[in-house]
């Protein structure tokens, strides 16, 4: 469920600004499986290649994803399974910009869409301050 003010459990409420990704930039998230944790972005411009499984009919496909950003997830202490969907943002204590969308990772590195494109390709806008 999503709070009309932007606030995220255990982040508080967002700005509406976004801000892009910088190399080494302090970044945190809230997830489902392991709630708010924090990093630094350890890469720009990715090329993502991700295996998924049609869940109706079995099977596999995958899909390849550029210019994506990379969080640095050792030992899966970012980003597990159950994660993905979290909004990354500054690691700032009051109104964190968002940066990107968490969708995938392994025990090395987590993997973020540029929230800019996500929004662009939504036709949607950010909630907060």
């Amino acid at each position: 469920m999503v709070r009309p003010d932007g606030a995220i459990l255990g982040i508080g409420t967002i700005s509406h600004f976004i801000i892009g990704a910088s190399l080494n930039q302090h970044v945190k998230k809230s997830g489902r499986t392991t709630g708010l944790t924090h990093s630094h972005i350890s890469g720009l411009n990715a090329t993502v290649r991700v295996t998924l499984t049609r869940e109706c009919h079995g099977g596999t496909y995958t899909k390849t994803f550029t210019g994506q950003i990379a969080v640095a997830n050792p030992a899966n202490g970012f980003l597990m399974a159950g994660d993905s969907g979290s909004l990354l943002v500054q690691d700032v204590a009051t109104n964190p910009r968002p940066i990107g969308l968490l969708y995938a990772g392994n025990n090395n590195v987590a993997f973020a869409n540029p929230i800019g494109q996500v929004l662009n390709f939504l036709g949607a806008t950010m909630v907060g301050n």
